[in-house]
């Protein structure tokens, strides 16, 4: 008979995946025995907690509740086992992380040797994609995300605020010219980001009064990489964050444009975390480390 933390764990890979099988895979049983496991946990408790389909599961009202109370469970074990072995050594473990490509390329790939070096006991699995992720329901231990956050039940930590910066390759504005006031960008060619609501809208702030600028170019991608790499070539101008452009600015690739008109508001980066993660050793450490390396990194590029 499975231990009740072992029930909980079960249950947990069941309402995460959405079924007997999946949930199988995770625990290296078979689907018979997480049926059964879970229809005796039912017998247990007195209720039921999951509706069973010919072509899915749902939980019940009761079902979600004790979900709820699971995750805090066994997130609870995890830190407390952490803890415990963290006592006489070092973080360890295994971590799933969500990131997107611009943080994992320009960011966490220069800075991850620095972290493996001072845990040699951690291991990573990167996720890179621009999509948003299913914590629970993917396996992942710290997701980044860009922006204002959901009411989903995850723990949050704010990583830095960002803002973002128009910019310029030198052979660009050597062909075209400097644009010398934000109105002057209509007649300029802009890159844009395809995915981001009201992207070809740009924000200035202009006598203390907040102007859009409406821009346009032949180029417009989902990928922040892809323009600004664009941009480093000649073909048009950019308004990304800071945190992208920053060491192509320091390296002379780009220059800052109208920065006396720029924008101040700011946007965070956070950490999203399955309830109770925050307070495993091994997630932790690695969210301090972003919160040093990214947090206190010198965005401001210093032009004018």
């Amino acid at each position: 008979m499975a231990s009740s933390p072992a029930e909980m764990a079960i249950f947990e890979r069941v309402a995460a995946r959405g079924s007997f099988a999946s949930a199988a895979e995770d625990v290296s049983l078979s689907p018979s025995a997480v049926a059964k496991l879970i229809t005796r946990l039912e017998h247990r408790l007195g209720v039921r907690l999951i509706n069973r389909t010919t072509r899915r599961l749902a939980l019940t009202a009761e079902g979600e509740n004790y979900l709820d109370r699971v995750r805090e469970i066994l997130g609870a074990i995890e830190a407390a086992e952490s803890e415990i072995a963290s006592a006489r050594a070092s973080p360890r473990g295994h971590l799933r992380v969500h990131t997107f490509p611009v943080i994992a390329v320009h960011h966490l790939a220069p800075a991850l040797p620095d972290l493996i070096a001072r845990h040699p006991h951690l291991t990573f699995d990167f996720m890179v994609t621009n999509r948003n992720v299913d914590l629970l329901g993917e396996n992942v231990d710290v997701s980044l995300r860009v922006g204002p956050l959901e009411d989903s039940g995850l723990v949050s930590r704010k990583i830095v605020d960002l803002t973002r910066v128009v910019c310029a390759s030198p052979a660009y504005l050597a062909r075209h010219g400097r644009p010398a006031k934000p109105a002057d960008l209509v007649g300029h060619t802009c890159l844009t980001l395809s995915r981001n609501p009201g992207s070809a809208s740009w924000p200035f702030r202009i006598k203390g009064k907040l102007t859009r600028i409406d821009v346009k170019g032949c180029v417009s991608a989902d990928s922040a990489d892809m323009l600004l790499q664009l941009a480093i070539a000649g073909a048009g101008i950019l308004r990304l964050s800071e945190h992208v452009v920053a060491r192509s600015v320091r390296a002379g690739l780009l220059q800052p444009l109208l920065q006396d008109a720029q924008d101040p508001k700011t946007y965070p980066l956070f950490a999203l975390l399955p309830p109770g993660r925050h307070q495993v050793p091994k997630v932790r450490v690695f969210i301090d480390f972003l919160i040093e390396r990214l947090g206190s990194a010198p965005w401001r590029t210093g032009a004018t």
